[in-house]
């Protein structure tokens, strides 16, 4: 629990830190991605905090490209 508290605490730090001169800047577009990766890093920290199964990306590239691969390999036999 302690760790999730200090993982808030810290993105809260953060966005107190850059969101004025964002919005001070009129920069709309910047704010949007700041946010939505600022959201997205702070729950995948969360979830590692909790110990939440995650999945890797690499499984993922593997899964998409192990049929092409296959192919490849049975055709150059």
């Amino acid at each position: 629990m302690l760790p999730t508290i200090g993982i808030l605490v810290i993105s809260t730090a953060i966005s107190l830190f850059e969101m004025p001169n964002l919005l001070k800047n009129n920069k709309t577009k910047e704010l949007w991605v700041f946010i939505i990766l600022l959201l997205i890093g702070t729950s995948l920290s969360i979830a590692l905090c909790l110990k939440v199964n995650l999945p890797n990306p690499l499984d993922w590239i593997t899964f998409i490209f192990k049929p092409f691969s296959d192919f490849i390999m049975t055709t150059l036999k």
